[in-house]
């Protein structure tokens, strides 16, 4: 009986994969995983964001010389309809949906602008949840463990 050589030292040839795919970052898997979660929390955070814009003018300070003015309670509807969406999308992720990913990319992208656009009213919450947005765009972009459409 033969056995199956071992390569010769210094060669470069890899082992080939057993399902014949490049099995993407690891990093990237679980980042997708972690990115899910994410979603679902800043969904929840973005409705709570919306509820209180929504429903009172007083819990946000008014800004009056600003480019993306929009009244408060617009925001609040903006955020609350983001939020809602991004729960959807983060729980499809999480399923493992294929449609999910694609959709995160544009939802989350969307949601980084509006809160962009949110920095006077909130200036670190904003800055932390774009932070989040692209984390989340990043681990989406780069998990290649599961076909993306």
């Amino acid at each position: 009986m033969s056995q199956p050589s071992a390569p010769t030292p210094g060669s470069t040839s890899r082992p080939a994969a057993a399902s014949g795919a490049d099995s993407g970052n690891p990093w990237a898997g679980g980042g997708t995983l972690f990115a899910g979660f994410l979603l679902l929390v800043d969904g929840v955070l973005g409705v709570i964001k919306g509820v209180a814009g929504i429903a009172t003018n007083d819990v946000y300070a008014a800004v009056n010389d600003y480019v993306f003015k929009f009244n408060v309670t617009t925001w609040g509807w903006i955020h609350l309809i983001l939020g809602v969406v991004l729960i959807f999308v983060g729980w499809g992720i999480l399923k493992g949906a294929t449609w999910a990913r694609a959709v995160g990319i544009a939802l989350v992208s969307l949601n980084l602008i509006a809160n962009f656009m949110w920095l006077p009213y909130t200036p670190i919450w904003a800055i932390v949840t774009i932070a989040i947005d692209v984390f989340i765009i990043w681990a989406l972009c780069t998990d290649r463990s599961r076909p993306a459409f």
